[in-house]
């Protein structure tokens, strides 16, 4: 069994310090965003980025105490509320009702204030990354915003693309979720005093990782239990998004040109009406998808960009931190939600 909680658990008193930081947007908030940020915050969720940016921090030589390490547990609290704020967005665009089990914000408020609530957690991660006084790490933070919203924008107009070339995908899972772990990782480094290979290295490793996490994601979209992921199964297909599953049953199906149709409305109404809001011919190819090798391939690449991040730790001295995070590389690719 893959020790998940291992890193959580070597940096687990800053953990706490960055959930008392993040609690802290509450106080002299109007009402209902402090009550909202409260539910956010209590929603669940592994806290892994910022528990990365620590890790990497220690990892680096960073000290063990004093204010550089104060800092670090600020930059912590940037990426999460970061990370908080692009699901808050994220919902609104999908429509989503439900996430990880609970009642999304969007399905509570109405659009514009949902919005509104995003910007304002954008502003605060903003403000907790300025706290650092460090302007590498401010800038970077900036970039990844940039480079976020950049995929989100990519994500939201190549939607039901259905033949868009593979590279295309790497690019969007970089922008949406890796680029936020390298983020973590790389300001870790960078707080502690990083030489600049050791800082190269971290970025690498929060990379690879963060592109392993979303292809399991995208896996676990076809093959995971609903009651688990807290959200239906199937509904980036549904939402016309691309992933890795689908790219690689496409490649091996012998009528692909018969899954597109299905896709687009124009196979016949008894599998697939879009305009009527029908979702049976996607339910269908989701069924296909869920027991066909293309789930195999896609793991595959998830273990091969896991075991690449695994590598970029050894020239690290050993240490528990750095075991730590070798076991996060496999547990990302081994997890069901």
């Amino acid at each position: 069994m893959i020790k998940e909680l291992a890193i959580l658990e070597l940096v687990g008193d800053d953990l706490l310090r960055v959930e008392q930081k993040m609690k802290s947007m509450g106080e002299g908030a109007y009402g209902p965003l402090a009550q909202a940020f409260l539910q956010l915050l209590g929603s669940g969720g592994k806290r892994l980025r910022p528990a990365l940016a620590l890790a990497a921090y220690d990892l680096a030589g960073g000290p063990i105490a004093g204010a550089d390490r104060e800092k670090a547990v600020f930059m912590a609290a940037a990426v999460e509320t970061l990370h908080t704020a692009t699901l808050v967005h994220d919902d609104l665009i999908d429509n989503a009702l439900v996430r990880r089990g609970s009642t999304t914000l969007n399905a509570v408020w109405d659009k514009g204030a949902t919005v509104l609530a995003g910007d304002y957690l954008f502003a605060r991660a903003a403000g907790f990354a300025a706290e650092t006084e460090n302007t590498r790490v401010v800038q970077h933070f900036a970039d990844t915003l940039r480079i976020i919203c950049e995929g989100e924008l990519r994500q939201h107009f190549s939607s039901r693309q259905w033949e868009q070339p593979k590279d295309s995908y790497y690019v969007r899972i970089f922008a949406k979720t890796a680029s936020l772990f390298a983020s973590a990782t790389r300001s870790g480094a960078i707080l502690a005093g990083a030489a600049q290979e050791a800082e190269e290295a971290l970025s690498d490793y929060g990379r690879l990782l963060g592109m392993a996490f979303q292809i399991v994601d995208d896996v676990l979209d076809y093959t995971g239990d609903k009651s688990l992921l807290g959200k239906p199964v199937g509904g980036d297909l549904q939402q016309g998004i691309v992933t890795l599953p689908f790219f690689y049953y496409m490649q091996t199906h012998p009528e692909p040109a018969e899954v597109l149709a299905q896709l687009d409305g124009s196979a016949p109404a008894t599998t697939r009406d879009f305009a009527n809001g029908s979702t049976a011919g996607v339910d269908d190819i989701v069924a296909q998808i869920r027991t066909s090798d293309a789930i195999a391939q896609a793991l595959d690449e998830a273990r091969e960009f896991a075991a690449q991040a695994q590598a970029c730790l050894t020239s690290f001295p050993a240490s528990q931190i750095r075991q730590a995070m070798h076991e996060l590389a496999e547990f990302v690719v081994a997890r069901r939600v």
